[in-house]
């Protein structure tokens, strides 16, 4: 990190020493990397916090809303998201005749809506400390101290916009366990309470309802090793127990489970990785550097995903608790193999329609408009967590595998994972519809 700011830092202090030159100064401050690597900060403090993926998604969007946002004073040609998001209101505007840096002023933005919603607030401290020295050098001390006010005006109108969405109003609640059969119910090995069983509540951004694409469902419960719903279960069961090294990879790549519990023998102890839509939002800065978008370009880019994802939870998690389908794992214990475990371990919450699914179908719809269909890309997401590297030669077969992922993982039925594939697709294309970026 700190080579990556020295890097950064070494033209801006060369031209400190000379006469700030405004042309320069543009040229240095105006690099998409200050914005990927605030967001890669803000996932950090994601993953260290410990939120659900419904809840990383939220804080992605709001903070991404507020970078772009902030930055749309520079770029005329792009549109605000103000009466296009539900209930939005028009952004605060820059003083006129008045200088500014406004990736300075997105960046500030995008790092103050990420601290209101997370915990650990002083993780980002030594980070900004760095990340606005380099601005600080390059800039004229009035156009830094007037970037950074403007920048914390539009966090201010974001952060009051996103207080009304339910978010606070759904907290502390829990779900009762009912125990019909064909429900789900807690899992091994901790056998946690159900994850969010209120977000379908949330205000959605682009969607006019949690329950805009219900889904047409799945097969009836039954313990008949004839019916439909015996034989999705004995497909999974056997998507596990003969899976193929490159099968296991493929689930263990997309597997992005905030907090995993490992249990050996007496003891106990949780690993933390980054959410699905943290993993979304590190291929948007993959592949926005290997196509050199600029800085609004890339600002588009994180935006639309984050609200992909952020949309595509509350439909998918309308559906789940509507259901309130029973997991894979629960089924085939119960009724083929009381000895069988899946290959990832079961998350807290209903089985359909699955996440990863419907998110990774909606973000490849928002990535393929901003960047282009047929896009070859390496994901190295997963190398801090052990993993190699996976190439893709578009955003939808990025989806398409973290989809399948979920049978390989022993995690999802069939069903829930196609039908989850068709509901997030149908949640990008309205976004798509709904809100446009450019004039």
């Amino acid at each position: 990190m700190k080579q990556l700011f020295l890097i950064l830092l070494l033209p801006i202090l060369i031209l400190s020493s000379c006469q700030k030159n405004k042309q320069e100064y543009t040229r240095l401050t105006n690099n998409p990397e200050f914005l990927r690597k605030a967001e890669r900060k803000l996932t950090q403090v994601i993953i260290h916090d410990v939120f659900g993926p419904p809840v990383a998604a939220r804080i992605y969007a709001y903070s991404s809303l507020a970078a772009y946002e902030a930055l749309l004073p520079a770029y005329p040609q792009y549109r605000s998201m103000a009466g296009q998001l539900n209930e939005y209101t028009a952004t605060p505007k820059p003083e006129a005749d008045q200088e500014y840096c406004f990736p300075l002023a997105s960046s500030r933005a995008f790092l103050l809506v990420g601290r209101q919603w997370t915990f650990s607030g002083g993780m980002i401290d030594d980070f900004e400390k760095d990340f606005y020295e380099a601005f600080e050098k390059a800039l004229p001390s009035d156009v830094y101290e007037r970037s950074m006010q403007y920048g914390e005006a539009v966090a201010k109108h974001v952060i009051a916009y996103s207080l009304k969405d339910q978010y606070k109003e759904t907290r502390g609640f829990r779900y009762t366990v009912t125990n019909q059969k064909g429900s789900w119910v807690p899992t091994p090995p901790a056998y946690m309470d159900a994850l969010e069983p209120f977000w379908a509540k949330i205000r959605p951004l682009a969607l006019d309802s949690a329950t805009q694409f219900r889904l047409k469902g799945f097969p009836a419960y039954s313990d008949n090793p004839a019916s439909d719903c015996y034989k999705e279960a004995k497909e999974v069961y056997e998507a596990v127990k003969f899976s193929t090294e490159e099968e296991k990879e493929i689930a263990n790549f997309w597997d992005c489970n905030p907090f995993k519990m490992n249990i050996q023998g007496h003891a106990a102890f949780a690993t933390k990785k980054m959410s699905p839509g943290g993993h979304w939002m590190s291929i948007v800065g993959l592949t926005t550097r290997k196509t050199q978008k600029d800085f609004m370009q890339t600002a588009e880019a994180y935006l639309l995903t984050s609200i992909a994802l952020f949309d595509g939870f509350i439909a998918c998690w309308d559906e789940k608790y509507r259901t309130v389908r029973i997991r894979p794992e629960t089924y085939i214990n119960n009724l083929i193999d009381e000895q069988w475990q899946p290959l990832l371990q079961t998350p807290p919450f209903p089985e359909y329609p699955s996440g990863h699914s419907v998110v990774s179908a909606a973000s490849a719809v928002a990535l393929t408009a901003v960047l282009g269909d047929h896009l070859t890309f390496a994901d190295s997401s997963e190398v801090a967590y052990g993993l190699p590297v996976r190439q893709y030669t578009s955003f939808k077969a990025a989806a398409t595998e973290a989809a399948i992922s979920r049978l390989y993982g022993g995690i999802h039925f069939k069903t829930a994972i196609d039908h989850g594939f068709d509901q997030g697709e149908a949640v990008g294309a309205w976004i798509l519809h709904k809100i446009k970026t450019r004039q």
